[in-house]
């Protein structure tokens, strides 16, 4: 009967044992995570630098236009030129 209660014991110690190795595993896996994000330059530069590099290359989906196509077609999007000769509802 002693020999029964030793042995589980003894499960019970290596059980604790490997959990106290799994959890200083992964203390040592954060620090080396939290050394990374300080070596790490702020996350604002590297928008500033996306912004930048954005801003210079033209959208290749786009069309380049130094003005409107059909000039006809800017008084659609214009709105009315005087308020009384408008008659729609919404402007």
């Amino acid at each position: 009967m002693n020999h029964q209660a030793s042995s589980i014991d003894t499960r019970g110690k290596h059980r604790i044992l490997a959990e106290l190795k799994r959890l200083e595993q992964e203390i040592g896996f954060l620090e080396n995570e939290l050394k990374n994000l300080e070596n790490l330059e702020p996350a604002s530069a590297a928008c500033e630098e996306l912004l930048g590099f954005v801003k210079t290359i033209p959208d290749p989906l786009l069309p380049e236009t130094n003005g409107p196509l059909h000039p006809s077609w800017d008084r659609w999007f214009e709105g009315p030129q005087d308020s009384k000769g408008c008659r729609c509802w919404i402007l």
